[in-house]
């Protein structure tokens, strides 16, 4: 695994290296985005283990090669919880993320041996690794160059597993019959964040 650093936005020649999937996640100030906290990072990464660490321009949040690559629907965007991701990067980068695979909400669909469907959980399983989550709760918001090497490292793990897990998902969400159960459930993330976006936090579907 190679991390690099960038500020702002990627190259053009980094976005189009990127062509059938990349795996997303983001790094906050906290959970309560819109309405408090903002987005800090940006994590990006190809099938190739190179992982791009972007800290967007706070003032502007102008990222036109990233967003090329985000917005387009031949490239599959991979993220573990995109209730969050999707929602914080769509609203400070003004764009539409485009072809999504959920892995928390594939996790759900068919690992119904089980309650435990974090990020963690499903590393271990799927790549036998053990992941050392306890730099999550970091100032992200520091100037990138600043940032530790556990902070970085924390941070590329979030998306360096992502491709393998979502092979194995499909796998098993095709074997037992669930992939368009699986599939409906993501027609109706854009739904579900618009509701977050509008303060409907609960499950709108409660009694």
């Amino acid at each position: 695994m190679k991390i690099h650093k960038i500020q702002g936005d990627i190259s053009k020649e980094i976005a189009s290296s990127f062509k059938e999937s990349v795996a997303i996640d983001t790094e906050a100030t906290g959970l309560k985005i819109p309405e408090r906290d903002k987005l800090s990072l940006i994590q990006i990464c190809g099938q190739n283990s190179d992982v791009y660490i972007i800290q967007p321009d706070k003032k502007s949040y102008q990222a036109p090669n990233l967003i090329s690559v985000l917005e387009n629907k031949d490239i599959i965007k991979i993220g573990h919880f995109l209730r969050f991701d999707k929602s914080a990067i769509e609203y400070f980068l003004k764009c539409k993320i485009q072809n999504i695979f959920d892995t928390k909400i594939a996790s759900k669909c068919v690992r119904t041996y089980t309650d435990q469907h974090g990020l963690k959980n499903l590393v271990y399983e799927f790549c036998n690794k053990n992941l050392d989550k306890r730099q999550g709760s970091s100032d992200w918001n520091r100037n990138i160059n600043d940032m530790t090497d556990k902070q970085l490292e924390y941070a590329a793990n979030d998306v360096i597993y992502l491709h393998k897990i979502k092979s194995e998902l499909e796998k098993m969400l095709k074997r037992e019959n669930r992939f368009e159960l699986y599939k409906k459930c993501i027609n109706f993330l854009d739904t579900r964040i618009e509701l977050d976006q509008s303060g409907f936090k609960f499950d709108i579907f409660e009694h």
